[in-house]
């Protein structure tokens, strides 16, 4: 797999993943579906989360994880080297943070679980209806599972 990643940290919270882990998660995610790809991971704080969440879903509050796949203007030149473009990610930390607390999940789980989960909706899976839901939560814990993590919708004790 060849990944350009672009990892851009927008935010001062200490426990954010490296650019080397965001890789190998987005990897997995895209092993077997894309050979070559190019993705931007953006890490924010509330503020910025919060912000494009109302922007882009009208929800005035910040979510864990936003995904934006690249759509090429019509009639674009090249269009051969842009099909690699999968678009861009937006990862709230605090969020992340919050969530693997209350869910008691080590937080590494759970920022390679939104990685895979934001990556998949950049491929076009979607989790609208259940029974997309149950194929994208199926194809998330075989790839974090894979990853040596445990599956991301278990109930913890």
């Amino acid at each position: 797999m060849n990944l350009d990643l672009d990892l851009q940290v927008a935010t001062e919270a200490p426990d954010v993943p490296t650019e080397s882990d965001c890789a190998r998660w987005a990897a997995a995610a895209l092993e077997g579906r894309k050979a070559r790809a190019m993705l931007t991971i953006r890490i924010v704080d509330e503020t910025e989360g919060q912000a494009l969440n109302l922007q882009y879903r009208g929800q005035d509050h910040p979510t864990n994880v936003l995904s934006f796949p690249f759509e090429a203007p019509p009639g674009l030149p090249g269009m051969e080297e842009v099909d690699d473009l999968l678009g861009d990610l937006v990862i709230c930390a605090a969020v992340v943070r919050r969530e693997a607390q209350e869910q008691g999940k080590p937080q590494a789980a759970h920022w390679a679980h939104l990685v895979v989960h934001g990556v998949l909706h950049l491929l076009g899976e979607d989790h609208l209806i259940d029974l997309d839901a149950e194929r994208m939560e199926g194809l998330e814990t075989v790839i974090l599972g894979r990853l040596g993590f445990p599956p991301p919708y278990a109930e913890t004790p």
